[in-house]
């Protein structure tokens, strides 16, 4: 066996089928990507080089910032009220019992499984300003007026509860495995030493999930930036571009204003800010993790 192994044919063998596969639905995408976003490419017919031009053209384009800007806030809002949600629920779950931890795991986790269209339009009726849920619930409390989310000023506001709603569920389940992998032999020791709840979370629980919240925390950025499909379902980045966020920028370049080589031009920022972020946020839970040493 350890011969079979060391022939240099039969580790070829076995690793070429990965690399072919990642050449092809990876690497050589993003390469032509990067070659169309010199080019004026409308998606058909005849294209030229035209250098950086795509790129200045960007920096310039008030849309795209709005579009960065409303994906970085989102990334915030994932960040600084999903996760700590989620943490607070995967905890809890796991200090349940018996059947009502199933039950309450799956209704959190249902969201994640219905179609992004069902919830796209499920979530229009409820921001419907005459005579949707969100209306008629606080009509019921005695509010006059009409109130409509998805209007210019709100809207930002409103997708964000959308998207953190739905994207509840996958955060909670992976923070609830971490939970249910810690030891319990760790918080039998801090209750016999009298310790709080509070303290064991913040001494235990906390430290213990540092690798998932790493984790969960730049797929949450990532996330962030390639948010598409809710959005244009929902408000299609209005009004006046008020919801428009990277990824739905990108497509409506490319694909409505026939901008091909525009389109990548931002896909190739979309990707560099990824690798940026990824970047970032390893070497500030590697510093964390060096100072507590």
């Amino acid at each position: 066996m350890k011969k079979l192994y060391s022939n240099k044919g039969i580790i070829f063998s076995l690793v070429a089928p990965g690399l072919f596969m990642f050449t092809v639905a990876i690497l050589a995408p993003i390469l032509l990507s990067i070659y169309y976003s010199f080019t004026n490419y409308s998606g058909i017919g005849d294209y030229w080089f035209i250098g950086i031009e795509n790129y200045t053209t960007q920096f310039h384009d008030s849309v795209f910032w709005r579009a960065l800007k409303n994906s970085l806030f989102l990334a915030i809002g994932f960040i600084c009220i999903q996760h700590p949600l989620a943490v607070f629920v995967a905890v809890k779950l796991d200090k349940l019992q018996g059947k009502a931890e199933g039950i309450f795991r799956c209704i959190f986790f249902i969201p994640n499984v219905i179609s992004v269209a069902v919830i796209a339009y499920l979530w229009k009726f409820i921001y419907n300003p005459n005579f949707g849920l969100l209306q008629k619930i606080l009509e019921f409390f005695g509010y006059q007026g009409t109130i409509n989310p998805l209007g210019s000023g709100t809207a930002i506001w409103a997708v964000l509860v959308v998207l953190i709603w739905h994207g509840f569920g996958w955060g909670m389940l992976i923070y609830y495995t971490g939970v249910k992998n810690i030891d319990p032999v760790m918080y039998e020791a801090a209750a016999i030493d009298g310790a709080s709840g509070t303290s064991t979370f913040f001494r235990i629980t906390l430290p213990m999930l540092k690798p998932i919240i790493q984790i969960n925390v730049t797929m949450a950025i990532i996330s962030a930036l390639k948010q598409m499909e809710t959005v244009y379902l929902l408000t299609d980045g209005g009004p006046g571009n008020e919801t428009q966020f990277m990824a739905s920028y990108l497509y409506k370049q490319a694909f409505s204003s026939y901008k091909y080589g525009y389109g990548n031009a931002i896909s190739v920022i979309f990707i560099l800010i990824c690798l940026l972020a990824n970047v970032i946020l390893q070497k500030v839970f590697q510093e964390r993790e060096a100072q507590e040493v």
